[in-house]
């Protein structure tokens, strides 16, 4: 009985895991060139968000930020997710480790004044 209880509550958590990142908000990086595009990206503060970012490039990068307690290899022609947030209002700097001078970037936090 212990065994079937546990089954459910793994399903119970994968379903609720499942529904809270399909409403993450998504925002987009693009590599290439050993640029990031956009160099600055603004996102909502207090939420946590889905960054999708695509490595253009015929090599392999790694996203480091410092200040968002990131770091994640972007290997070429391919998408690679990072989840942030949630995060207070601020600017969190991001770079290519293998091409710091020209990979930079900025998460910039503000709250929306949309609503």
């Amino acid at each position: 009985m212990l065994k079937y209880i546990y089954y459910l509550l793994c399903i119970f958590l994968c379903f609720v895991s499942q529904k809270l990142s399909a409403n993450t908000t998504q925002y987009h990086l693009t590599l290439e060139n050993n640029i990031f595009t956009p160099s600055e990206l603004t996102i909502p503060v207090n939420e946590k968000v889905k960054l999708i970012i695509y490595n253009k490039d015929k090599t392999a990068e790694e996203f480091d930020s410092f200040d968002l307690n990131r770091e994640k290899v972007l290997f070429p022609n391919k998408k690679t997710t990072i989840f942030i947030g949630p995060l207070s209002s601020g600017q969190y700097e991001y770079f290519g480790e293998y091409n710091p001078g020209t990979a930079r970037g900025m998460i910039i936090v503000e709250v929306n004044n949309a609503n």
